[in-house]
């Protein structure tokens, strides 16, 4: 018998237990979520056989703990909000348990010696970005001698046929909080060997865009997104780089418009008093227009991950691109973000099961992930995949 614990019932949630639903190497799906209730009936509208609901308030202190080791699975999935996840990480490795989650590492790194002593294996950064661009650059760089240079976009929008329904061209397939935090978090670059400090507050300036041609939808705005210069080491990237850079899509406009939301303090975190409560104008805004900014039933998004490596092979000037595209499936209602994000650490964490990854400790999908295997993996959930190799002396 094969159990799997999946730690909330979000968007992201919902795709990891309806991909491993239709597994035949799992036979219990246990799924802990604030409201068991909820989930029971959504279980019984989709008809999932496998799947059991339990409670979980995962901010009271040991609730993780306590949980895991009730249900004894043989791993563990996080789909919690990122500030779960070293908290989720930590409980399950007490617990023996190993794990998977989509959030990127940042102190899980710290149990890596533990989890090896103790033969565990973590796997954050196991979703669409982080995750399967992580995935792509690895393929990318290895088909290099000399790498000069790596660039990786990634993107959730909505078709352009339904983008222009709203102002800002954008729909929500994300917590709509977590989108508007990552609107003020610094990001690093590289940029012709100097590395680049870029605050929060300037990441939409026209210093740090620019733009890159998308088929089908048109040019995009490109702007960082988080510390590109941390992958120089994860990659194993030589003295030859000279520009490494991470950067998010948006349709034309996007930049200039919240440039001038952050400017003007909308996305400040400070409460403001209100009419005797208060409120912060980042959650003003989570609240205002989370209504406004949804998917219609027949509407779809669409995910692009695209990665881009340049240098030499064989003496010769080589640029390597490997690009992802996926679509709302109006079959399941699962949309591309969903799947790109919950299938990935549903597959990965069925590897481990497989073991077809075996490590123990804090592992990364740079290293530690079979590359084709999980590629062909993802175009078996019909994720189209393009790989593209060009040779010039002008890059």
């Amino acid at each position: 018998m094969t159990k799997v614990l999946v730690l909330g019932l979000g968007l992201q949630g919902k795709a990891v237990i309806h991909d491993l639903e239709q597994s035949d190497l799992v036979t219990e799906v246990v799924v802990a979520d604030i409201d068991p209730q909820a989930m029971r009936g959504f279980f019984e509208d989709k008809g999932y056989a496998k799947c059991r609901a339990v409670g979980l308030d995962a901010a009271r202190d040991g609730a993780l703990l306590e949980l895991i080791q009730t249900v004894a699975p043989q791993i563990a999935i996080s789909m919690l909000p990122a500030d779960f996840n070293y908290p989720a990480a930590r409980a399950a490795l007490t617990a023996g348990c190993n794990f998977v989650s989509s959030s990127y590492a940042g102190r899980v790194i710290e149990l890596d010696a533990e989890a090896r002593a103790r033969g565990v294996t973590l796997l954050p950064e196991m979703g669409m970005d982080p995750g399967i661009d992580l995935v792509l650059g690895r393929l990318a760089v290895d088909e290099l001698d000399v790498v000069h240079g790596l660039y990786s976009y990634g993107t959730g929008l909505p078709e352009p046929d339904c983008a222009g329904d709203n102002p800002l061209h954008y729909k929500i397939t994300w917590t709509f909080d977590g989108v508007l935090k990552a609107y003020k978090r610094s990001s690093r670059i590289l940029k012709n060997g100097r590395e680049v400090a870029i605050a929060g507050e300037e990441i939409f300036s026209d210093e740090h865009g620019h733009t890159v041609e998308i088929p089908g939808l048109g040019p995009l705005e490109a702007y960082p997104n988080g510390d590109a210069i941390h992958y120089i080491q994860v990659f194993g990237l030589g003295a030859g780089v000279r520009d490494m850079g991470r950067f998010a899509l948006r349709y034309p406009g996007h930049r200039r418009f919240w440039a001038v939301m952050a400017g003007l303090g909308f996305l400040d975190d400070a409460p403001l008093p209100i009419d005797g409560g208060s409120i912060s104008p980042r959650q003003f805004l989570v609240r205002h227009l989370t209504p406004k900014l949804q998917f219609g039933a027949r509407e779809r998004d669409v995910i692009v991950l695209r990665v881009t490596a340049w240098g030499l092979k064989e003496g010769r000037q080589r640029r390597v691109t490997y690009q992802l595209i996926d679509y709302r499936d109006l079959n399941t209602g699962l949309f591309a973000m969903n799947r790109t994000v919950g299938y990935t650490a549903s597959i990965a964490a069925q590897m481990i099961l497989q073991e077809r990854i075996t490590a123990a400790g804090v592992l990364s999908p740079t290293r530690d992930v079979p590359p084709k295997d999980l590629l062909r993996e993802l175009k078996t959930r019909g994720m189209k995949l393009e790989h593209r190799i060009e040779e010039s002396e002008n890059f």
